[in-house]
């Protein structure tokens, strides 16, 4: 028995929570697990009219180990030319418009409704990410040792543009008190590189609008009974806000806010 004597009231809540979590585990999750045979990659995009066609190429050309591919795209109320571009491309690729920002976690939710792929990849509109990491992420579900994938800023990866501390240190201590209350071991719960199967992401019921996206849906993620989370390291390539960044201070805030909400 654990002695939590002592210990601050949020952090005893968040490990009984988390022992309650793991002692009610096991079965499966939603729908039968079997091999994916197709992959629908979701990209939120708002206000990327400069990245936008070189992202799109290589999410073409990345290898997605023999899954058909949807792409999805988004467009959160773009004002920069985002959706007159995108209306050039509805030949190729699955458009929906916002008629106004709501934010990425918006967006997500729009994506997932239409998608019809047996997994769903999210990909940021930037050049952050790198699609030629899609084998990687896509492998545990391919092979049918997942349900959920994360990607990982800070367990691998081939390259990564180093850029600001204090990000880092609130990015770890997000993922710190998310897992205190899910009892999961991740190491990044803010990266943008998630991969569900489709079963998976449509029996959960998201809400919030912007980016406090991540942590409720780890949160929620972690409550479904049996289900398999798997984590593979990634490279990054982060921008500064002068090339476009946008998550922010009350981001951060708004994460906290979340992890307790939906422990």
């Amino acid at each position: 028995m654990f002695d939590l004597v002592g210990f601050p009231p949020f952090v005893a809540g968040a490990v009984w929570s988390a022992v309650r979590r793991s002692q009610s585990s096991g079965g499966a999750p939603p729908g039968p697990a079997l091999p994916p045979q197709s992959v629908s990659i979701v990209i939120p995009v708002y206000n990327e009219r400069h990245t936008l066609e070189e992202i799109l190429q290589r999410v073409e050309a990345a290898p997605a180990l023999g899954l058909r591919r949807e792409i999805i795209l988004v467009d959160d109320g773009s004002t920069d030319g985002t959706r007159e571009l995108l209306g050039t491309m509805k030949d190729r690729y699955r458009v929906i418009l916002h008629e106004r920002n709501r934010g990425k976690g918006a967006a997500l939710r729009t994506g997932f409704e239409h998608a019809t792929g047996d997994v769903v990849l999210v990909q940021d509109a930037d050049l952050e990410y790198d699609p030629a990491e899609y084998p990687r992420l896509l492998k545990p579900l391919v092979e049918n040792r997942a349900d959920v994938v994360f990607g990982s800023r800070f367990t691998g990866g081939d390259s990564h543009r180093v850029l600001f501390f204090w990000h880092s240190v609130a990015n770890k201590l997000l993922t710190l008190l998310s897992n205190m209350f899910t009892n999961l071991n991740l190491t990044d719960v803010e990266v943008c590189y998630k991969v569900f199967r489709r079963e998976v992401i449509r029996s959960i019921e998201l809400e919030e609008e912007r980016f406090g996206f991540e942590p409720e849906v780890t949160a929620k993620i972690a409550k479904i009974r049996g289900v398999r989370v798997y984590e593979v390291g990634i490279s990054y390539h982060g921008r500064t806000y002068e090339e476009g960044k946008k998550i922010g201070f009350r981001d951060a805030v708004r994460a906290v806010w979340c992890i307790l909400k939906y422990h």
